[in-house]
């Protein structure tokens, strides 16, 4: 865990995507390297803890569990700290509530099972589904997202997923690309990968002649100059971006839905989508 304020972190960075962080974080919080495999061993490990905002307040901390290999939510910057939109958005959590933030990173599969084990209070970075909603709880919204198809950049545009057959496609394993084209681009190579930056590498090495990714994510590096061209070929998903609790975490919802409301009513959340969204923040998020 990652404890405000942040230590340097020791591990050596590559650009852009982080990927070199969760590789070394590995070595240095050997937890993580489990956090893969949690689905299977939730049963096993216990549940999560009865009431998460109390904990927070006797303890003083909150644990906020992010994905850093997720440009421009999260990433690792050239000075070895954490950095992005999430990143920040902890920062006013924890001077709105007085409180240190803990970052426990997380690969996208292992997102929901640390939540579900009461390793992490609060989730940042998650697309809601019903299958999701069934195990833990959601907020409002923060920031817009979409799903997309990405492929060379040839000009061409797919009218609908049946142009990806026979093409092989990289989807991060687990994240919410992963469960809709399973079930939508059946005639698709789907090759799926542990993390983000997995699927984007595969992509960007030739691997793969596609990818599944978010359209920010797109946006981000297609703006750090990426190896290989892309573009989009078809949006699949608009899937806005939200922060989850333990189910039935009743009293810890009620309080990220009022912080959430708080920073879009005071102009501070528009403030965070201009900086690493390069755009104001969406009127179906306000």
């Amino acid at each position: 865990m990652l404890s405000m304020p942040r230590p340097p972190l020791k591990m050596d960075v590559t650009a852009a995507l982080g990927r070199a962080f969760f590789r070394t974080a590995t070595m240095t919080y050997p937890f993580l390297s489990s956090l893969v495999l949690a689905t299977a061993l939730l049963g096993a490990n216990g549940a999560a803890q009865a009431d998460a905002l109390e904990r927070i307040e006797k303890t003083g901390v909150v644990r906020v569990a992010i994905m850093l290999d997720y440009p421009p939510f999260g990433t690792v910057g050239a000075d070895m700290q954490p950095r992005g939109l999430d990143i920040d958005l902890s920062d006013h959590l924890a001077k709105d509530w007085g409180v240190k933030v803990e970052f426990v990173p997380v690969t996208a599969p292992a997102r929901i099972p640390t939540l579900q084990s009461g390793k992490a209070d609060v989730l940042l970075n998650v697309g809601r589904t019903e299958e999701r909603a069934k195990v833990v709880d959601f907020t409002q919204p923060y920031a817009p997202y979409y799903i997309g198809i990405y492929g060379a950049a040839d000009g061409t545009r797919y009218e609908t997923l049946d142009a990806l057959a026979g093409k092989s496609l990289a989807v991060t394993r687990g994240a919410i690309e992963d469960v809709l084209l399973s079930e939508q681009a059946k005639t698709a190579d789907i090759r799926r990968y542990e993390d983000n930056a997995g699927t984007i590498s595969a992509y960007m090495s030739g691997q793969a002649d596609t990818m599944a990714i978010g359209n920010i994510v797109a946006l981000s590096l297609q703006g750090q100059g990426a190896s290989r061209t892309f573009e989009e070929k078809l949006i699949v998903l608009n899937s806005p971006v939200h922060t989850a609790v333990g189910k039935d975490e009743t009293r810890l919802l009620e309080k990220m839905n009022a912080f959430l409301s708080q920073l879009k009513a005071d102009g501070r959340l528009d403030a965070l989508s201009r900086k690493w969204l390069k755009q104001p923040l969406a009127e179906n998020i306000r």
